[in-house]
């Protein structure tokens, strides 16, 4: 059995009291007035610091023209700089709750894989697994708590949620999202939404029950059987949900923009984020004394999974730029020129690190092996992930007026604290070895 340590239990207490203090501070230091805005920029024109802060002064300055002979112009530039203000604290937490989640959803599905595929070198990571996706519930009712709160205009991160939109007589209205009010509906929005947890609550619930019964039943493979039909089952259920979750917890952050690859697209980053997370518990689990029976060939084998979905994600990022960028079409290319001109540090940044870095680090097959090759590679993998996220979320919310400050930094350490506190406290509720499963004395003794 695993004990969690005294330090590791402090550690993840201590992160999640700093990011709620730190996120709490970011909160409370938005600007309130145009005047808040005003002074905020002249401050951070004058120092040179923060790159959106200076950004959105320029332009400002030049919305302002020639002084006061365009001051309603001006005006008008700086009550939009205030909304994206106000809206970074939110979009912050936003990032950070989206991405912890999705890294036990992308678990969640490696899973259910492993059981329909009847994988035999897998099973001596299962705990590993269930752990990890015992984040799922707690992420996921905060993810929704904070879409719920969206819906009810405690905030304005999601632009379609604005009700002057729909309205025919607004100077606000839009036509597009008016035709899409059939599907972007706040009600309609929140019940898909219960429905796709629900349903990823409801798998994760029986499979981990079924994976523990199975340990205890010694006369057969009951449980074993009855895991293989819901996996099965939820695969089907998972590959619909997943795609509609993107589309409303992402996608609809540009909600005249839409990519037919996009759910695949945010596939691709859950499921290599995910598998690179079990690498590196595995990894610490090891260097502890714990999962003797998972050895270098375990290791290899996940370090392969990071480097392929890794290639795939690639392949699926490139061919949704590629078509868009050369059709050239206005309404569709602008998703991209926006992130190119306005966040082209994180945007080029998240490439080398998702694409590059794994291809270079993890092509050479020994290195695969190497646990700290593994560990350094998983990091970068896991930041440059966090950054795909915060690039597909903030340019729609926060626009031009990003930078990284105390609200997305405590964000990650509040959302780093509760993953690491919950998913650890998972590990001691079962033996770390699913002794029950057919194939597990095939995993303990696999090798390649």
């Amino acid at each position: 059995m695993y004990t969690l340590s005294s330090k590791l239990r402090l550690f993840s207490i201590i992160l999640m009291v700093v990011g709620l203090v730190g996120l709490t501070t970011g909160f409370l230091s938005t600007p309130k007035t145009i005047e808040d805005v005003k002074e905020m920029m002249a401050g951070h024109d004058a120092h040179g610091d923060g790159h959106g802060d200076t950004h959105a002064t320029a332009d400002a300055h030049s919305s302002n023209g020639h002084g006061n002979e365009d001051a309603h112009g001006g005006d008008a530039h700086y009550e939009h700089t205030l909304h994206q203000l106000q809206n970074k604290p939110w979009a912050a937490l936003y990032v950070a709750a989206f991405f912890f989640f999705m890294i036990a959803l992308g678990v969640l599905a490696f899973y259910a894989i492993q059981f329909a595929a009847q994988a035999g070198w897998s099973p001596v990571l299962f705990r590993v697994m269930e752990a990890i996706t015992a984040y799922l519930v707690p992420g996921g009712i905060i993810l929704f708590v904070i879409l719920a709160l969206s819906g009810f205009h405690m905030n304005h991160i999601f632009h379609w949620m604005d009700a002057d939109l729909l309205d025919p007589s607004n100077e606000k209205y839009d036509a597009l999202i008016d035709g899409k009010k059939g599907w972007l509906n706040v009600p309609f929005f929140l019940i898909r939404a219960a429905i796709f947890l629900g349903g990823w609550f409801l798998y994760r619930h029986f499979a981990v029950k079924y994976s523990r019964k199975q340990d205890e039943d010694s006369t057969g493979n009951k449980w074993y059987k009855k895991s293989f039909k819901i996996s099965a089952g939820f695969l089907v259920f998972f590959i619909y949900t997943e795609s509609m979750a993107s589309w409303d917890w992402i996608m609809s952050f540009d909600p005249h923009w839409f990519s037919t690859l996009f759910g695949w697209y945010v596939f691709a980053g859950l499921f290599v984020s995910g598998i690179t997370t079990i690498a590196l518990i595995t990894i610490y689990l090891k260097s502890k004394g714990y999962l003797e029976f998972v050895n270098n060939s375990h290791i290899h084998d996940l370090a392969k999974f990071m480097f392929g979905v890794s290639i795939f994600w690639t392949y699926l990022w490139f061919s949704q730029f590629m078509l868009i960028w050369y059709s050239n079409i206005p309404e569709e290319v602008t998703y991209f020129i926006t992130r190119i001109e306005d966040y082209k540090l994180p945007f080029f940044g998240m490439l080398v690190m998702n694409f590059i870095f794994p291809l270079l680090v993890l092509m050479n097959s020994d290195y695969k092996r190497i646990n700290w090759f593994v560990v350094m590679a998983g990091i970068i993998i896991l930041c440059g992930h966090y950054i795909d996220v915060f690039n597909m979320v903030m340019p729609a919310s926060v626009g031009e007026s990003w930078f990284i400050g105390i609200s997305e930094i405590s964000a990650v350490l509040l959302f780093l604290g509760l993953f690491l506190f919950v998913v650890f406290k998972a590990l001691t509720k079962a033996p770390l070895l699913a002794k029950g499963n057919p194939y597990i004395e095939e995993s303990k003794h696999f090798h390649y």
